[in-house]
Formats: structure tokens, sequence, C-alpha cells
């Protein structure tokens, strides 16, 4: 059958423009960066943190689950600053330890505040931070104000009492909205990871809170100003404290409470 000369060049451009088509699709395409999945940022390890935290206060997440997301959470956080060449501070020698200095985490105190008189309210067996349940425990040292009449100010000043962070390091979480018809013990807190130790600080009971998730902390910074926010805190029968815990992460990421008394005896002041 012989094609009609409109036809057969029909045919032949239409043939021409799909070829011309088809080229361009597979330039463009071939142009088109291959984007590797972006590490994790710090930002990101502090949401993942705050939201598993959130749920093991709630109880909405079984203990052994929250084990093995806050392994990996911790774990992903510590090789996150390790391979930062950027970090100013290296986490493995001792001498990058001695560099980030500690401080005493209330301004115009001194250990003569703690809690006891050689720090034995420090109890760190039983402690689960997976088993809101799991009370008895106290991994912690209680520094006390002068506050007689519970207002959450020094007598003698007659201002608020700031706490500082005892070290460098990353807000990974806060709490800032806790009111007294709540049942939670932490009341407002904050809690720290210091690359270095790869440890976390935890502050508690504050009335106010100076910093959010994700911002850098340096060694001496207020954070925080001492409150009686908390379950217990609240109370008439306790007096106004921080409440001051850290807890050394293990190479499965896993927390392990470690009395700060020495750190506190020696800690440089304001």
């Amino acid at each position: 059958m012989t094609i009609p000369p409109f036809a057969y060049l029909f045919r032949r451009f239409f043939g021409f423009a799909i070829a011309l088509l088809v080229g361009g699709l597979n330039i463009a395409s071939s142009q088109v960066p291959l984007i590797d999945n972006p590490a994790p940022t710090p930002y990101s390890y502090c949401q993942q943190f705050n939201t598993l935290y959130i749920k093991i206060r709630e109880e909405s997440i079984l203990p052994d689950s929250a084990r093995a997301s806050f392994g990996r959470t911790m774990i992903g956080l510590y090789e996150r600053y390790r391979s930062n060449n950027d970090y100013p501070t290296d986490t493995v020698s001792e001498s990058g330890r001695q560099r980030t200095a500690m401080w005493f985490p209330l301004k115009g105190y001194t250990s003569t505040a703690i809690g006891g008189s050689h720090g034995e309210g420090y109890r760190g067996k039983g402690f689960d931070l997976f088993d809101y349940n799991v009370r008895g425990s106290h991994p912690a040292q209680d520094i006390f104000i002068r506050d007689r009449n519970q207002d959450s100010v020094d007598d003698e000043t007659g201002k608020p009492v700031d706490v500082l962070s005892m070290s460098d390091g990353l807000v990974l979480a806060v709490e800032t909205g806790w009111t007294s018809a709540q049942e939670y013990r932490g009341g407002n807190w904050i809690w720290v990871y210091d690359p270095v130790r790869n440890g976390l600080f935890y502050y508690a009971h504050n009335k106010v809170v100076n910093v959010t998730m994700g911002d850098w902390v340096r060694a001496g910074q207020k954070i925080a100003e001492v409150g009686r926010t908390g379950f217990n805190a609240y109370k008439p029968r306790s007096p106004t404290h921080l409440h001051l815990m850290y807890l050394q992460l293990q190479p499965n990421g896993l927390p392990m409470p470690q009395n700060t008394y020495p750190w506190l005896l020696t800690a440089q002041r304001d």
C-alpha cells in the first residue's frame, strides 16, 4: 500500500519529536544528583529523646522497648559528636576531658548547701529510668537554697537563685509547663547531654527554665532558676532545692547513675 506524502511526512515528524522528548528526559535524569540520606542532626536526636522520655513518663511504652530505643538514640548521638571534626573538644583523651570545666550548679552557693553532711542523700541502687513505677532510689544530689518562706527566693539576697550548667553540652529536652495538678515528680526539668563525658545531666524542680531544646550551653551558663515544681518538691514538707542527677552512658547506650558529689566538691564557682 502506498502511503500518501502528507501521512509519510507526519509519521516522520512525529517519530522525530518522540525521539527528542525521550532523549531529553534521559539527559535530564542523568543530570539529577544522587543525594545520600543526610546524617541525623543533633536536633533530631533531641526530638527522639524528648518523644521517648514523654512516653516513659506517661507509661505508653514498655520498659524493654524504651531501653532499646534509648540505647539507639544515645549511641547515634555519641557517634555524631565523635565523628564531628569541628567539635572543639575531643571525647576520648584525658586532656580532652580536662579541658571542659565543671561548675557548681547554684550561683552564690558552695558544697555546704548539698543535702546531708557528706552527700549521703545519693542512693543509686534500684534506679530504672525506663519504668516509671519503680520507686525508692535517689540517684542524685539535692542542693538546698536559703528559703524559709518557700517562695523560691533567696532569703538573704531577695532574688531567685540561678541554676548553672555544670558542663558544656546539648540541651536534649526541657519541661516548662508543670502545674500543681500533675503528679509528675521532676516538675520543670532540663536534660543536657555532655559529649565529652558521654553522659546526661538532669536538673529538676526549676521554677523558670531559660533554655530550649537544641540549645548548646557552656559550663557556668545560667539555664534555670531554682523552684519547687514537681509532685514531692511542691509540698510544704520539702525545702526548696535543685535535684541534680548524672547518668553515665555505657557502650550499649544505656544509663548508669553516677554520684556527682566528688565533682561538686571541686567544681568552679562564680
